[in-house]
């Protein structure tokens, strides 16, 4: 009796795990899509032009994902992409340098010989002047009803004419 009862679990575990093809694509399970590394695209290395410092690369590649410790002016960008369970994707470039300016570069991507010409993405818009006719001070007394007061305090001042016996200057 155990005899049977072990072979047949032991039949069934082989058959699962034998299956895992199946098992890894059934349908209606998500798979997530793995991205490590540098994203990296040709328009970034298209940027790139000889005798760019490391500063400028860095602001064009960002950092390099690997930096080799016993050549140091070699920059080396890695990314990889592996879209929902299908088969990894993976893009290498290398920068190599002379002191401080870069003077090659190996991999997947080589850059243009043409000048990019990058169209701006900026938007001017017109924004109307605003019109403010009180204060935020002028608006709160308003609300209060203290504005009368100050109002005609002032306009006495500035409208008050002098009388003839004053002396004008």
């Amino acid at each position: 009796m155990i005899k049977p009862l072990f072979f047949s679990s032991l039949l069934a575990s082989l058959a699962i795990a034998s299956c895992s093809t199946i098992l890894n694509n059934l349908p209606g399970v998500y798979t997530l899509d793995i991205q490590q590394g540098n994203i990296i695209d040709q328009s970034m290395v298209d940027q790139l032009r000889p005798n760019m410092n490391k500063r400028q690369v860095l602001y064009i590649m960002g950092s390099p994902m690997l930096v080799d410790v016993f050549h140091p002016e070699r920059w080396d960008y890695l990314y990889s992409l592996q879209p929902g369970g299908e088969p990894r994707l993976q893009k290498r470039v290398s920068l190599f340098f002379n002191e401080d300016s870069i003077i090659a570069v190996q991999g997947d991507f080589k850059p243009s010989t043409v000048p990019i010409i990058k169209a701006s993405e900026e938007k001017t818009v017109d924004v109307p002047k605003r019109n403010i006719d009180k204060t935020l001070w002028e608006t709160i007394t308003g609300l209060l009803g203290l504005d009368n007061v100050d109002n005609a305090s002032e306009t006495d001042r500035t409208e008050k004419k002098p009388s003839a016996n004053e002396p004008q200057f």
